[in-house]
């Protein structure tokens, strides 16, 4: 889809109003007494020490000169109400809504959810705003190797025991993060989708497997922290 049938699209900026309001400088002083900002700003730093996701994705992207800080890469911000999270990649940034994000679990999967979207606008160059494919790609690898699909989270939705329920979870993830973001029919979505489904959904880089869990994410971290040692012995 092109720039001019978007002209009216607000590309989802519409969600994080923070972006563009100028309600309060980076660094001042309400910023640092908010409490929301303080919690948010706390479980970032925790998820990119501790998640075996994210620092896999953290890895990855400083491996394909795209290193990730904390400061410059990252920003907790107030959204709407629907959303937990973002990538802007006008800026490089990914957008974390502190008053939507209140546990520790659900920071590491918006996390990792984002950092994909990061991942890819590296090594891909994504064109987020011309090219529906892309989008629709990213946010289907996403959906799949964040854990947002995960046996656990769908049980707390009380959705499992469906043939391919993994598949079909992130057919309808991306299908919703889609829509939250751009100004198309959900007809149009689905079928952009389902043209690039079985190809984004195949990607697993940089796991190499689909982490279905944490143990997963581990053993994939593993793997790739122990990347060079194979080929170094020779």
């Amino acid at each position: 889809m092109d720039q001019t049938e978007q002209q009216d699209d607000d590309y989802g900026y519409n969600l994080f109003p923070e972006r563009n309001s100028g309600k309060f400088q980076k660094g001042s002083i309400a910023e640092s007494l908010f409490t929301f900002n303080h919690k948010c700003q706390v479980m970032l730093q925790f998820a990119m020490e501790t998640s075996p996701y994210a620092k896999l994705l953290l890895g990855a992207m400083k491996s394909s000169g795209c290193a990730v800080y904390k400061d410059r890469h990252f920003s907790c911000e107030d959204c709407d109400g629907t959303v937990s999270g973002g990538f802007d990649a006008t800026s490089s940034q990914i957008v974390l809504c502190q008053n939507n994000i209140h546990q520790q679990s659900h920071m590491n999967r918006v996390v990792t959810h984002e950092l994909i979207h990061a991942f890819d606008h590296c090594r891909a160059h994504v064109d987020w705003f011309n090219n529906f494919k892309h989008l629709a790609c990213s946010e289907i690898r996403a959906a799949n190797l964040s854990g947002d699909c995960s046996f656990h989270n769908e049980v707390s939705r009380f959705n499992f025991g469906l043939k391919k329920h993994h598949q079909e979870c992130v057919r309808g993830r991306a299908l919703r993060s889609i829509l939250a973001v751009r100004k198309v029919s959900r007809e149009e979505a689905e079928k952009v989708v389902n043209e690039v489904f079985d190809t984004c959904f195949n990607d697993h880089a940089p796991f190499g497997r689909i982490p279905h869990d944490k143990k997963d994410a581990k053993f994939a971290y593993r793997d790739f922290e122990n990347r060079d040692r194979y080929y170094a012995n020779l």
